[in-house]
């Protein structure tokens, strides 16, 4: 497989649609408004990490495109969990590319503890072959839902399978995590 190539699309994806979104903020900043939007990153897999996946689940080299849905990657991070479905929201009112998937990791937790909420769109690209419509997952959550899914991954998954002592842990701090965010919701909320 010729991966330039195949990488080219969705680094261009994830570079538009970082400008876009991350544009968001700004629109708010200059309307005096405080934005639901703290910050975007973006990438795009790794070569390693899509032929894992290939090896993993048995998919077919042809159907990649189709198959992964996570190739290229956005985060918008909030501050309070509302947010997230503020930006949910506004997502959902853009003309500029289709939501094909929502699933809501926010109030229906992984059973691991995991929280955020994924929304798979298909978006345009245009090239020297005219448009090119690419999957991409964008991930919304909070600062501490990041934080936690960042430990969290470098554990299970860098470190391999935990005991099970050890993942209860984790789904309890999660939790405990997601209590200390609704208390500042409600904070929020009283102002």
């Amino acid at each position: 497989m010729d991966w330039d190539k195949f990488f080219l699309p969705y680094t261009q994806a994830v570079s538009e649609l970082q400008v876009k979104l991350s544009y968001i903020k700004e629109q708010y900043e200059v309307a005096g408004q405080t934005s639901p939007v703290e910050s975007v990153t973006s990438r795009v897999k790794s070569q390693a990490s899509i032929e894992e996946k290939i090896v993993r689940r048995h998919l077919q080299e042809d159907r990649l495109a189709l198959d992964l849905q996570d190739i290229a990657g956005l985060r918008i991070m909030t501050k309070y969990i509302e947010d997230i479905y503020t930006v949910v929201e506004l997502l959902r009112k853009r003309t500029d590319f289709q939501i094909l998937e929502e699933r809501d990791y926010v109030m229906n937790a992984k059973p691991s503890g995991y929280r955020s909420y994924h929304i798979v769109i298909e978006y345009p690209i245009q090239s020297l072959n005219g448009e090119q419509k690419i999957l991409a997952e964008i991930q919304v959550r909070t600062m501490a839902m990041n934080f936690w899914a960042t430990i969290e991954h470098d554990l299970r998954y860098k470190h391999g399978e935990l005991p099970a002592e050890l993942a209860s842990q984790l789904t309890d701090i999660s939790e405990q995590a997601f209590s200390l965010e609704q208390e500042l919701s409600e904070i929020k909320a009283e102002q």
